[in-house]
């Protein structure tokens, strides 16, 4: 689960899944709430657009991170795996990958950027 330090608005956050027991358990559904996060999953009736953001985020990191190197996830541990994607998501998908729905702005940069707006609206 994210840190609420880390992410100081996600109070009312929408966070995206499909219907896999992980998204459905008890323990994920008390720390999502626990921060007032609001949980939308994958329609019933196999509507497979619903989570197609989600769905394609995981993807580019698995071709960039994985496919293109070359690397076999069977052949790292779990900690390795679990360091590798981290380090992606924290250290390059947030601050530096360049995303054309962002308005060609990492993650990051998009996100303070709106933050702050925000505290200028309410100044």
């Amino acid at each position: 689960m994210v840190s609420y330090m880390s992410f100081p608005g996600i109070k009312g956050a929408i966070v995206h899944s499909d219907r896999g027991t992980q998204y459905t358990s008890d323990l994920y559904r008390k720390n999502i709430n626990k921060y007032r996060i609001t949980q939308s999953m994958k329609s019933a009736g196999g509507r497979c657009h619903d989570n197609t953001r989600c769905v394609s985020m995981w993807a580019r990191m698995k071709d960039e991170l994985f496919y293109s190197r070359g690397l076999k996830t069977t052949q790292c541990t779990v900690r390795k795996l679990k360091l590798m994607i981290w380090r992606y998501f924290i250290s390059y998908w947030n601050n530096r990958r360049i995303c054309t729905s962002n308005d060609g702005l990492p993650t990051m940069i998009k996100r303070k950027r709106y933050y702050d707006a925000m505290e200028k609206k309410v100044t």
